[in-house]
């Protein structure tokens, strides 16, 4: 089925993982919004590249976890009198080791969770109008794809708060798939280790250096997932190939989830 023509809005699409997705949906002939919160530099990068693949874009500055700056990313797409994609790809963490409780404020948990649950939240209310619209011009259903981690399933990665607010993504989008049917899909993707400079910026190079060679020597694939390898399923939950496809939380760790 072809994506020529659809209309879709990547959150967080600066550089890493959203900047693959837009480039890849690019790539498939979808017109994209690109979305950013404060790296403007990249953000037009990642537009140019876009852009040279024929792709009609717009850059749009906003804050997931404020109700209006979502609403403002969808009024970007109102021009094209369609939204047939939302991918909510923007997220937020504070590296914290598990056992050390008083490194996270209430008001960590509150950044946190604004960006990585109620962001997404906000971004298909604001969507759904142009979703459902497209849907009906279309006869098939309109797709929401939220990047959450296998921290959400498993219980680990940074922080618990992000650990729990990534697990509260993929309980809501179990939620929302049942709510928006039959006129949006909502599916979910849960990466394990990705190698961008956003884990970088956490780790620190030595520190992200030592964990991908840790996840390297462990998991059963001996992988470290590029930005672009988890880009492909994101493309895929996207497109009309797995317009039979809601409700599911799909793993793509290079089998992590398999070392118990």
């Amino acid at each position: 089925m072809s994506t020529k023509g659809l209309c879709a809005i990547v959150t967080g699409s600066a550089s890493g993982l959203g900047a693959a997705t837009a480039l890849l949906l690019a790539k498939a002939g979808m017109r994209i919004v690109v979305n950013y919160s404060n790296s403007k530099t990249e953000a037009e990068h990642t537009a140019d590249l876009c852009r040279k693949e024929g792709a009609d874009v717009v850059v749009v500055q906003g804050d997931v976890s404020r109700d209006e700056d979502c609403r403002k990313i969808v009024a970007a797409a109102a021009p094209w009198g369609r939204l047939d994609v939302v991918v909510n790809n923007a997220g937020t963490t504070k590296h914290v080791p598990h056992d050390q409780l008083d490194g996270l404020s209430a008001e960590d948990f509150q950044r946190i969770f604004a960006v990585n649950t109620i962001g997404p939240f906000q971004m298909i209310r604001a969507a759904r109008p142009l979703l459902e619209a497209a849907a009906k011009q279309t006869a098939r259903a309109s797709a929401v794809v939220n990047v959450s981690s296998v921290a959400g399933i498993s219980g680990g990665g940074s922080s618990v708060a992000y650990a729990a607010s990534k697990g509260a993504l993929n309980t809501m989008t179990l939620s929302l798939s049942r709510a928006l049917a039959p006129s949006i899909r909502v599916n979910t993707v849960c990466p394990g280790y990705i190698d961008t400079p956003w884990f970088t910026k956490g780790r620190g190079e030595a520190g992200a250096k030592q964990v991908r060679d840790a996840v390297v020597a462990r998991v059963p694939l001996r992988a470290a997932s590029s930005a672009e390898d988890i880009a492909q399923l994101v493309a895929f939950l996207a497109s009309p190939a797995s317009g039979h496809m809601t409700g599911e939380v799909v793993r793509m760790d290079a089998g992590m989830h398999l070392l118990g």
